[in-house]
């Protein structure tokens, strides 16, 4: 068991920061907890469980959806819905936090775009065997006009408190980061593996992913709750 642990973390090195997160959002879950971002140790709990999981289908028979050989060793499905979930939880929040109706409107039918790509993705690709990274890619086109759109309200009102005590701020600023360059790297992957392999994209994700959780962390660490918004 422990070589098995040893081998894991070496290959998922950043899987252990999700958990790192998880417990410093419990510690701090008073700053927020009546905020729009209460279900955010809920979320960060089932991003860790997603990877555990994904690992075990690939690795463990007894955890594998298909008997197919071919097939057995997928796991893409539980991230197809790993991706819809963050997306409407990230929508819900900002439409919970903007102030102005026109914005928030923007954000009902940004959701229902998005949510219909996914949709319309299902008759051509297989969720089972590929990921969605086109739905992908609307669906983080919309997140990315939720953040703006949030930015845009903070400039214009007055507000006595730091934005480095404000969560919302930390968590949308590591957001976009990872959403502007994220699902082009996917969507790299899937049409020219070449490229991914040879460029290491997939270490460029997992540095994506390493800046996203520390801005989690420092806006959790930071956080005030007179200072949410």
């Amino acid at each position: 068991m422990a070589p098995e642990i040893y081998d894991f973390l070496k290959e998922h090195y950043f899987v252990p920061f999700y958990l790192l997160t998880w417990i410093i959002s419990v510690l701090t879950y008073r700053r927020y907890f009546d905020t729009a971002l209460k279900y955010f140790p809920m979320f960060i709990a089932y991003t860790f469980f997603t990877e555990l999981l994904g690992y075990f289908i690939k690795y463990h028979e007894e955890f594998q959806f298909f008997s197919d050989d071919r097939y057995s060793w997928r796991n893409i499905i539980i991230y197809n819905i790993y991706q819809v979930v963050t997306f409407l939880f990230f929508y819900w929040v900002y439409w919970r936090v903007l102030k102005s109706k026109t914005y928030k409107k923007w954000v009902k039918y940004g959701a229902v775009v998005a949510m219909f790509s996914y949709a319309v993705s299902l008759f051509f690709q297989n969720p089972f065997y590929v990921s969605l990274y086109y739905a992908d890619v609307i669906g983080s086109l919309v997140l990315l006009m939720c953040i703006i759109l949030y930015f845009k309200e903070k400039r214009m009102e007055t507000n006595p408190y730091p934005q480095k005590h404000n969560l919302l701020f930390w968590v949308s600023v590591g957001t976009f980061i990872f959403y502007l360059l994220a699902p082009y790297i996917w969507l790299t992957g899937y049409l020219r593996y070449d490229i991914w392999v040879t460029y290491y994209f997939w270490k460029v994700l997992i540095v994506l992913i390493m800046i996203m959780y520390s801005l989690f962390i420092i806006g959790l660490l930071m956080g005030k709750r007179k200072a949410f918004r």
